[in-house]
């Protein structure tokens, strides 16, 4: 089976390895991920995607999110159930900015919220969901 090839009609697109094996990390971020993925006894792609990110982000000391950012780089294009909270909201919030804004989003996270489009996600932005808890929070304190 090929890194690309999947079961979920195109839900799921795998990264492929990085053209530049001077990018010692991303390489290697790439290769535990693909053996990671393989290992993993569940039958939901989404899930071993996520399981598989964890320990990428366990074994290189990164974060999720960081793990999340080089395997997106690199193609990969999930659903938002398969990645990490704190990716999902970095993403929607640089989706938000403005195009020349800094922290705005790169050609692959724009990329992944047009695949994200495609399949019928939704964005759930981080801005909208703690500003309803401040406001929330403040109507108790008054």
């Amino acid at each position: 089976m090929k890194a690309n090839d999947n079961l979920t009609a195109g839900r799921i697109i795998y990264p492929i390895a990085p053209q530049d094996l001077t990018k010692s990390l991303e390489l290697d971020m790439y290769t535990h991920f693909m053996r990671h993925l393989r290992m993993i006894p569940h039958t939901r792609e989404e899930v071993k995607i996520l399981n598989a990110i964890e320990f990428v982000a366990t074994m290189t000391a990164s974060s999720e999110a960081h793990v999340t950012k080089v395997l997106v780089d690199l193609g990969l294009r999930a659903p938002r159930f398969a990645l990490p909270a704190s990716y999902l909201d970095y993403a929607d919030s640089a989706i938000l900015r403005h195009e020349n804004s800094f922290g705005a989003a790169n050609n692959s996270l724009k990329d992944l919220d047009a695949h994200w489009a495609v399949i019928g996600e939704q964005r759930f932005p981080a801005y909208q969901a703690s500003f309803q808890g401040h406001m929330h929070d403040d109507y108790l304190d008054a």
